[in-house]
Parts: C-alpha cells; structure tokens; sequence
C-alpha cells in the first residue's frame, strides 16, 4: 500500500479536527447532524469512541476555500 492510499485511511480523533479546522467540538457535532461536515465512523461496536477519515475531512476544508472562491468571482 502507498503512503497516499495510508493517508487516505487515517483516522483522526476530535481534538485534531478541531485543530486542522479551527471550529469548536459542540459545533463539529452539529454541522454532522446536519449532514454539513463529514461523519465520524465508530470505531468500536457499540461504543462511543469516533473518529473521521483525514482526507475527507481536508476535502470539507478544501470545499470551503473553493466555495468562498466562487462567491468572490
């Protein structure tokens, strides 16, 4: 496996969202209720620990520079 394929599968915890996107935990939760950021995968069974998937949550930052590009144009 390549190292762009790991990265793609990385897991990263709340704290590192919320340090790469710069917004606070509670309103992380609340753009995934509203289906505005990506969703967390539980990664055990019935448990409560989540994570997300790195690259899909660079691609939601990645989608807000281009939606504020395309707002300037």
């Amino acid at each position: 496996m390549s190292n762009t394929e790991n990265k793609s599968k990385r897991l990263i915890r709340i704290k590192e969202v919320m340090q790469i996107t710069g917004i606070s935990k509670s309103y992380v939760y609340s753009l995934c209720s509203q289906n505005q950021f990506p969703q967390s995968v539980q990664l055990v069974k019935s448990g409560s620990a989540v994570a997300w998937v790195e690259q899909e949550v660079l691609n939601w930052i990645d989608s807000r520079i281009h939606a504020r590009d395309s707002e300037v144009a």
